[in-house]
């Protein structure tokens, strides 16, 4: 049995790792951001390794090879059901890793998913959003969903 050394999280966007894997974050997980971002927003992503949830690491045009090893575990941007063009681009890369043998799970920040479900501690989401990301209160003040719902699914190859 392989034993896990990692879990590393592909986020487009600053807050993806939120909304797609907050009930992973208990497993200390490492977090590519993969935008182009602000120093603000840089400096939110931050505070989810300051208050030890997870550690950051910024990219913008590749992941790090150390990270795409077997024995992690790597958690991209469903490439079917998202909506944002740039989460099915980086889960595309995803679903190559998974066709390659790699230990992948796809999550998913659009609610309409088939495989949603309602999360654990809505209200600790929903605080830890608001805390970590102040910038982008707007967008969940707009819509609450994004606190309510998790989802990941793991694609089985033949």
């Amino acid at each position: 049995m392989v034993k896990f050394r990692k879990h590393v999280i592909i986020a487009p966007h600053i807050d993806d790792e939120v909304i797609g894997c907050f009930e992973i974050l208990d497993k200390r997980p490492i977090i590519v951001y993969m935008e182009q971002i602000t120093e603000e927003r840089q400096k939110e992503a931050l505070k989810l390794k300051e208050r030890g949830f997870a550690s950051a690491q910024f990219f913008q045009h590749s992941i790090p090879p150390q990270l795409i090893q077997p024995e992690n575990i790597l958690y991209f941007p469903d490439p079917v059901f998202e909506k944002h063009y740039q989460h099915r681009k980086w889960g595309a890369i995803g679903e190559q890793l998974v066709r390659s043998g790699f230990n992948v799970v796809f999550y998913t920040v659009n609610m309409e998913a088939p495989y949603t479900r309602h999360c654990k501690d809505q209200d600790m989401k929903r605080d830890l959003l608001y805390q970590i990301y102040p910038s982008q209160k707007w967008l969940f003040d707009l819509d609450h969903k994004f606190w309510l719902f998790e989802g990941r699914c793991k694609w089985m190859m033949d």
